[in-house]
């Protein structure tokens, strides 16, 4: 990674990390078990990948509103995900970004409620931070409601459950892909975007960006989880193959799946140089996410 785009992440990160302290409800607010919990998610750190795509494609074009509100909800959106998809009934995971997960450090009701309220208040921060930019807070949220919801984010999340051990066709691998991983990535951009009033043939190739990249993201994370370790990652690996679960590894090979990513992850660089602006540090964050080491 090279020394500018550490430095843009770096600054990301701390903009979101300074919003989510100063966004989210006091752990002492009552119900205290429950915000504690919901700020002990939230609060893990991780790479903060969405938020840095929403402010990076914020970036392309001047605007007046701050999309920090907008960075927030979708990381909340996101770790209520990852609330979830740790609980026993899922993933039955006990790590999270190096540390045990919602479920094991409270209890599985208390996770529950927590993913609950994260989802919530995903969509009453935008509601509430844009009321005096109503055009802009209702693209917003009907933005990243469309992602998260049961034909995208969970309906992608409901396949993949639901084809665990089994034998899966490519066509339903990139529809679980598509929806569980590409769909919010691909909110993230458009959300920034939209601080910029965008025309419709610019919204179209930031569409075009996000799906591919999207993939490409999916299939790189098979890849570790095929072959880094739980250190690095921060959380367990190794479980799509016990599972048996079928993957862009399984299906293409270590070798086979490194190309689709890098074609997948060309397509969104195409589309995002033709998308124009201030698009240096989204180009090379785009290519970063390819070499990723967790």
């Amino acid at each position: 990674m090279n020394l500018a785009l550490k430095e843009k992440l770096e600054a990301y990160r701390a903009r979101v990390e300074s919003g989510i302290d100063q966004l989210l409800p006091h752990a002492k607010t009552r119900p205290a078990r429950l915000h504690t919990a919901m700020r002990y998610s939230m609060e893990a750190g991780g790479k903060r990948i969405r938020p840095s795509l929403l402010f990076a494609a914020y970036d392309l074009f001047p605007s007046e509103a701050d999309p920090i509100a907008a960075a927030v909800a979708i990381e909340c959106l996101h770790t209520y995900t990852l609330i979830h998809d740790d609980l026993p009934s899922i993933d039955d995971s006990k790590l999270r970004r190096g540390r045990p997960s919602c479920h094991a450090q409270f209890d599985e009701a208390t996770a529950v409620l927590a993913g609950d309220a994260l989802l919530t208040y995903s969509f009453q921060l935008l509601a509430r931070e844009y009321s005096d930019h109503p055009t802009l807070a209702t693209y917003l949220i009907a933005e990243l409601a469309e992602a998260s919801g049961s034909e995208r984010l969970i309906g992608g999340q409901q396949e993949d459950i639901e084809n665990e051990a089994k034998p899966l066709e490519a066509a339903t691998l990139r529809f679980i892909h598509e929806n569980k991983t590409a769909a919010l990535l691909t909110a993230a951009l458009k959300m920034g975007l939209a601080f910029s009033q965008p025309s419709e043939t610019q919204i179209q190739h930031m569409q075009d960006a996000g799906y591919h990249l999207g993939l490409s993201f999916q299939i790189v994370d098979d890849i570790l989880d095929a072959t880094s370790d739980s250190e690095t990652m921060g959380k367990p690996v190794g479980n799509d193959a016990a599972a048996a679960k079928s993957t862009y590894v399984a299906l293409h090979g270590i070798e086979g799946a490194q190309d689709e990513a890098k074609r997948h992850t060309e397509a969104a660089l195409i589309a995002l140089e033709s998308l124009g602006g201030k698009n240096q540090i989204l180009l090379e964050l785009v290519r970063e996410l390819e070499t990723r080491i967790n």
